[in-house]
């Protein structure tokens, strides 16, 4: 009788360990998820005019894109106000770090730009201390801000981008 009391307790313990796990696992998510959130893949194969160029999407706080590194790309960010762009990038399958990824903040009209840039070690540093690669800059013209990338890392990238009106800062 006691052999038989011992094993349910036993199995009763196990299977609330599992349920457990289970829930902590759920809870707990995916790094990726967490970064992306509730936005909605943008595939960026649109032609959108910014600057005598085109752009492949509008990136803002309800989108995100992807792709592979080493390579560049663009987006537009439209901001209704003097603001700053933060560019977030997640990595994913990282092979090598490479030399240097750089992100070209346009104002409206590519009247001026903010170029700014971290080494290969820099970036994956970030990633590895915040789960993300960031850089931002401040800029004041309302519209259409044309954001340029590039890095020689090879990997994979998710990419978003997240804008804070200066005055509330």
């Amino acid at each position: 009788m006691m052999m038989s009391f011992v094993t349910v307790f036993h199995r009763s313990a196990q299977r609330a360990a599992v349920l457990l796990f289970t829930v902590l696992a759920v809870a707990c998510g995916d790094s990726r998820d967490d970064f992306i959130g509730p936005r909605v893949k943008d595939a960026c194969d649109a032609a959108w005019p910014v600057c005598s160029r085109v752009a492949g999407c509008i990136l803002g706080t309800e989108s995100y894109a992807e792709g592979r590194f080493p390579g560049r790309g663009q987006f537009i960010v439209q901001v209704p106000e003097a603001s700053t762009i933060k560019v977030s990038f997640y990595l994913e399958e990282v092979s090598a770090a490479g030399e240097e990824t750089v992100v070209l903040f346009h104002e409206e009209g590519c009247r001026a730009r903010t170029r700014e840039a971290a080494d290969g070690r820099t970036v994956l540093d970030m990633m590895e201390k915040a789960g993300e690669f960031t850089r931002e800059a401040d800029v004041t013209g309302v519209g259409d801000h044309l954001i340029e990338f590039e890095s020689d890392m090879q990997a994979r990238y998710v990419v978003k981008v997240d804008v804070s009106p200066l005055r509330t800062q």
